[in-house]
């Protein structure tokens, strides 16, 4: 893991000394920063500034529904001095992505509107950071804008117990227009600063160790994940594990696709060829070769226990196949498929996995027409879906989370089994029979409360138990 040392026991900017030392393995500051807030407080324009992308156009509806890390350079002075970024979803259903990206992360960069204020995520977003006890930098954003107003947003935040420079507080505090690029400088200047104030730093002695914070299928490549090293070197050659999925190092690329021969502390770096996907926040090992590799994957496999639901009652049950773009997202669209479920109707999830739709996904169901399968920025093989029409199975896709979720609790109010209830329109006491004759009866009767109708339907109750029911 990485140290927080003295400030004094720090390489500094002005020391002018080479980045790595020449007898010690101590690396300066490279911090993971992690951009959290509220939704559409302008998280992906900010890296997309920085970057000098467009990472916006990509993304369904604008909104970053996956994690991503990237990495970049800031000259401070004349030293250059890298940072990794992590983007994290601002949606509420990517709470777990969140809590992921802060616990890879060493810093926090908040993002506030100076528009709106605090917002339920921008809450969220900051117990992220101090469950994971990292510090955090406030971002107030959109300042750009007519409605903006940096005073009371100060005000705002503070009304939250987010207390900063100036207001009663320690948390440093930068005014930024992502979309004019305002501001953004000195805000790589304050995380850089709050990186050395804190002693964020490491040593790159030994083999790698760090957290997988994506994972997902390449259709051409197979399975990849996206890794943060956090302790050590990573070098190709060598096997990567975590948990019960291995890889070796043969892949190895940056955040922009390229050819890695090596990794180190701070670095995002994806790593295809995984015997299974990784599970997403699970932290990896490196080991030298393949037959340590398989030992750890062993007694990892060993070590975990079976997880086994069990559901009881009459519910109508909705057996549900879940398939996403990452395993990252696959989390976030899982957790929201179970929070359709009713007290009546059980959402019962049969097989989640990432990757496209395929022919084996319908038959999973044998034939049954109660089968649902959801994907989530995925394609669907075109035979699969013949397969589905035939077969009955309800197929269908979606690019954003909450439109899956509207559209699956239509399906659950669908399915939701009809209950009927009874009214008492009126009560007739039966004085006289006057023929009996198969499957008809004549009587007569005084009604005695409420009134009788043509059409009515009837129960006969004799000391009250039900005899006989009619029209």
């Amino acid at each position: 893991m990485r140290k927080r040392v003295p400030k004094s026991a720090q390489p500094q900017e002005h020391d002018q000394i080479p980045f790595h030392h020449t007898m010690s393995t101590l690396l300066t500051a490279r911090p993971v920063v992690a951009i959290m807030g509220h939704i559409d407080h302008g998280k992906s324009t900010l890296l997309d500034y920085i970057r000098k992308s467009n990472v916006v156009a990509t993304e369904a509806g604008g909104i970053t529904q996956r994690l991503s890390a990237y990495q970049v350079t800031h000259t401070v002075g004349d030293v250059p001095r890298t940072i990794t970024f992590l983007d994290t979803p601002g949606h509420e259903a990517f709470q777990a992505m969140r809590v992921r990206g802060a616990s890879a992360a060493d810093i926090a960069v908040l993002l506030v509107s100076a528009e709106d204020g605090v917002k339920p995520q921008t809450k969220e977003a900051l117990q992220s950071s101090l469950d994971a006890k990292i510090p955090y930098v406030v971002a107030l954003s959109k300042i750009d804008k007519p409605n903006a107003d940096i005073e009371r947003t100060k005000v705002n935040l503070a009304e939250n117990e987010i207390y900063l420079e100036g207001y009663g507080g320690t948390i440093s505090f930068v005014p930024i227009s992502a979309k004019a690029g305002t501001g953004v400088n000195d805000l790589l200047d304050t995380i850089i600063l709050v990186a050395d104030t804190e002693g964020i730093s490491c040593v790159d002695s030994g083999l790698a160790e760090g957290v997988i914070i994506e994972s997902h299928l390449d259709g051409k490549r197979g399975n990849a994940a996206t890794l943060i090293v956090k302790k050590g070197t990573l070098e190709s050659g060598a096997f990567a594990v975590a948990g019960e999925s291995y890889a070796p190092l043969r892949i190895v690329e940056d955040f922009q696709g390229k050819k890695m021969e090596k990794a180190i502390c701070g670095d995002p770096v994806r790593v295809i060829g995984w015997s299974s996907l990784p599970q997403v926040g699970s932290h990896f090992s490196i080991f030298k070769n393949k037959k340590e590799a398989e030992a750890s994957v062993e007694k990892n496999t060993k070590q975990k226990g079976a997880h086994v639901v069990e559901q009881t009652g009459d519910s109508v049950v909705i057996p549900i196949i879940v398939k996403s773009d990452a395993a990252g997202t696959l989390e976030a669209v899982v957790n929201e498929v179970k929070k359709c479920g009713t007290d009546r109707v059980i959402i019962r999830i049969i097989s989640a996995g990432a990757g496209v739709i395929t022919e084996g996904d319908i038959k999973i169901f044998g034939g049954t027409k109660d089968g649902v399968v959801v994907g989530f920025a995925v394609k669907v093989e075109t035979g699969a879906q013949d397969l589905a029409e035939r077969s009955g199975v309800t197929l269908a896709t979606f690019d954003i989370i909450y439109k899956l979720r509207e559209w699956l609790e239509k399906l659950v109010a669908e399915r939701t089994p009809r209950v009927m209830t009874e009214e008492v329109g009126g009560r007739t006491k039966i004085l006289k029979t006057f023929s009996t004759d198969k499957d008809r009866q004549v009587i007569g009767g005084r009604v005695e409360s409420g009134k009788l109708a043509v059409g009515d339907k009837i129960r006969v109750i004799r000391r009250e138990a039900e005899i006989a029911r009619g029209k």
